[in-house]
């Protein structure tokens, strides 16, 4: 699909995406901005693919990318709200100030999306390694796998984190 025919695209069904995306968010300018982010997704997808091909049903689509990014919104309306909670409890002495409640919300989203883009295998070993602490042997009982299988995504896991600069 050309730059032209995104631009066909969004003048024929940006207000379609808009009200589809309201349905289920319930909040017009939410919907608004995650229309644009549609086409924008769309446009960077295909800026990175190369990928010039048209589209047969551009409502479904749209609906589609759509959804993922609804779905994202919505993990991340969740994991702010954890977040937030977790604030709420600590104890006045150990407050985060504004500054670094908004450095760790947006480490948190920054987790959230490299997680989010590993495979699930890739994830499972990552999780079950940084967070319960398991060894490599005990995920690769766990998980069914070799210990070998369970370095070599170690590896892949630490290298989108590195990428990512996210340090652990």
């Amino acid at each position: 699909m050309s730059d032209d025919r995104l631009g066909q695209l969004y003048a024929e069904h940006n207000r379609w995406l808009t009200s589809w995306l309201y349905r289920r968010l319930g909040c017009n300018s939410q919907a608004a901005d995650l229309a644009q982010d549609t086409f924008l997704r769309i446009l960077t997808s295909q800026r990175k693919t190369g990928e010039r091909s048209s589209v047969s049903r551009p409502r479904a689509y749209l609906a589609t990318v759509s959804h993922r990014l609804v779905c994202d919104y919505f993990r991340r309306q969740s994991l702010e709200r954890a977040y937030l909670d977790m604030l709420a409890t600590m104890p006045e002495a150990f407050a985060l100030s504004p500054e670094e409640q908004w450095q760790m919300r947006e480490t948190l989203f920054q987790l959230d999306a490299l997680l989010d883009c590993m495979k699930p295998v890739v994830r499972s070993v990552f999780l079950l390694a940084q967070l319960d602490g398991l060894t490599y042997l005990k995920i690769a009982r766990e998980l069914g796998i070799g210990e070998r299988t369970v370095k070599r995504h170690m590896a892949t896991a630490f290298e989108a984190c590195i990428l990512n600069d996210m340090a652990f």
